[in-house]
């Protein structure tokens, strides 16, 4: 199979990372937030990922902003785990095991400043 140049990057690789991190948390959240949270949070995870991917077969400029949205979507993931601890679904030790967010954050960003 081909070797897609977003796979030698080391965001894609946090990215996946977080994405087992996180679904392993949203399985703490109770069923009735199947179709809300839960979804919206494995969306959100996923989207950092799949924004690293499609922006980096695209110019620099483009790119760019689809690491903006890789941004945004990596926020939205870590607010949607803030409203987990809000309703006890999940606890701050809980979201402080998550180890790639920091990273993938600052690595994102600088990957960002790189492109323009």
């Amino acid at each position: 199979m081909i070797k897609f140049k977003f796979e030698d990057l080391e965001v894609w690789d946090l990215s996946l990372e977080l994405i087992d991190e996180v679904y392993n948390l949203l399985h703490k959240y109770p069923e009735d937030e199947r179709f809300d949270l839960i979804r919206q949070g494995r969306k959100s995870v996923t989207s950092i990922s799949l924004n690293i991917a499609e922006g980096s077969i695209r110019s620099k400029r483009e790119f760019s902003q689809f690491i903006r949205i890789a941004l945004g979507s990596l926020v939205e993931t870590v607010a949607n785990l803030k409203v987990g601890i809000k309703r006890k679904y999940i606890t701050q030790e809980d979201l402080d095991s998550v180890k790639s967010v920091e990273p993938l954050y600052f690595k994102l960003i600088k990957l960002r400043k790189s492109l323009k």
